[in-house]
């Protein structure tokens, strides 16, 4: 909306600047004292104001500039408004941008900047409306589909999260084998529980077993059970996770590390739901859910022969790829603000730090960096000290050989006279992307 309203009592100060701005086709409309100009802010929408800071003959006090600042203000909470000073003390229109004013500029202006301060603005304006128009479509999809679903506690932002979860519901309701893959630390058994909990088998059992953590010679009896005496150290009988599960479902995660022989009994209950017990003869019938996840390459091994091609294709009937966290940055605060529950609050350098991070380590990652935060500074506010990040792994980690640097991003701005829209265009980027590099890197417009 590139429509800029001008509020000055001087007539020859709101033509020299309607024509100002009219030549880099920006809409100017002049109101010559403050009660026309909130008239004509209720009218129509702006993009940005312009406002003097005395409006009666020799008055130089600022007062009446202030008064229409706060009044603007109470009423356009969002919109930017600057500050145009001839008489007035410095001091006061400093106070004012304190307050929330975008900029003051003294009279006469210089042009050059007049117009890059306005440009700015009226595009930074259209960005955070983008950026409000997204997020509430967000919020609009993630309530749509918490009434649909059960979320078990899933928290999320993510537009790729929402779409892994739209499948996963989907194909919830269908008692098939579902695989989950993703790397390690992402959430993959928060997923299989939002596939539980939507399931018909929801109100049975929800058992999660990890293939990875046991010995190969325990995983049998794990997955089945034993009869007493089956092995040194087994006493008496003991019901295993697909007993366990009867009646529900059954999670296991890092498949990949199953041993071959436990593939092929893996194999048999899942199509025909028999299994027998280590060191029993008796055939037991059980009828469960099986959802598995893995961060191998399940096709690479089946051609190197560690995996069974047949159980490959039993498990993977339906896969679902959860992304890691580096690919949905979006659920990084949600997320920090969930493992915080309300413990601490994060200053706006811990949530720069969180976002800038790469987090190899995914949600485990960023969980163990809140607690460790929450530990250290309990009922106080977070600082990226407290968090205890990688620099390796920082913000400048994310840059690749196509990624502007600081110094790309200083000259180009310069070379655009400081317009960020030509500086985007001169980069290769988009506005919005533009602006987070500024923030990124500390470059004020």
């Amino acid at each position: 909306m590139r429509r800029v309203l001008i509020i000055d009592d001087h007539p020859g100060v709101g033509q020299a600047l309607e024509l100002l701005l009219s030549l880099h086709d920006i809409e100017a409309h002049v109101a010559t004292c403050p009660q026309a100009g909130l008239a004509l802010l209720e009218a129509r929408p702006f993009g940005l104001v312009i406002q003097d800071m005395n409006f009666t003959a020799d008055t130089t006090s600022g007062e009446e500039g202030e008064q229409l600042f706060r009044a603007i203000r109470a009423r356009h909470p969002d919109l930017p408004v600057i500050l145009l000073t001839a008489w007035t003390r410095l001091d006061a229109a400093v106070a004012l941008v304190k307050a929330g004013a975008a900029d003051y500029l003294a009279k006469p202006w210089d042009d050059a900047k007049l117009v890059a301060t306005v440009e700015n603005l009226l595009e930074l304006g259209e960005a955070n409306r983008e950026i409000a128009q997204v997020r509430e479509a967000r919020a609009t999809r993630r309530a749509a589909l918490a009434r649909r679903y059960d979320l078990a506690g899933v928290v999320f932002a993510s537009d790729a999260m929402a779409n892994l979860l739209e499948l996963a519901g989907q194909i919830a309701a269908a008692p098939v084998p579902v695989l989950i893959t993703g790397p390690n630390g992402a959430g993959k058994e928060r997923i299989a529980a939002f596939v539980h909990a939507n399931s018909a088998a929801r109100e049975g059992a929800f058992v999660a077993l990890n293939c990875g953590a046991l010995p190969a010679d325990l995983i049998e009896a794990e997955l089945f059970g034993s009869d007493s005496g089956a092995y040194t150290g087994a006493p008496k009988a003991r019901v295993g996770r697909f007993e366990a599960a009867d009646g529900g479902t059954l999670f296991l995660d890092e498949i990949a590390n199953l041993p071959l022989a436990g593939q092929m009994k893996l194999l048999r209950v899942l199509e025909t739901g028999q299994f027998e017990r280590l060191g029993s003869s008796k055939t037991r019938q059980t009828r469960v859910r099986v959802l598995s996840a893995t961060n191998a390459d399940l096709r690479a091994m089946v051609k190197a022969g560690a995996f069974r091609e047949d159980l490959f294709y039993r498990l993977n009937l339906i896969e679902l790829k959860l992304p890691p966290l580096a690919e949905r940055r979006e659920d990084v605060l949600p997320l920090a603000e969930h493992f915080l529950a309300g413990r601490a609050g994060l200053s706006d350098a811990a949530r720069d730090a969180l976002l800038a991070h790469r987090w190899p380590g995914n949600v485990r990652e960023l969980k163990n960096a809140v607690e460790r935060a929450a530990l250290l500074g309990p009922g106080g506010e977070i600082t990226p000290a407290l968090l205890g990040l990688d620099e390796a792994n920082g913000g400048g980690a994310w840059r690749n050989l196509d990624e502007p640097s600081r110094e790309a991003v200083v000259a180009a701005l310069a070379a655009a006279g400081g317009v960020v829209s030509r500086a985007a265009t001169q980069l290769g980027l988009s506005r919005q992307a533009l602006y987070r590099r500024l923030e990124r890197y500390g470059i004020s417009t």
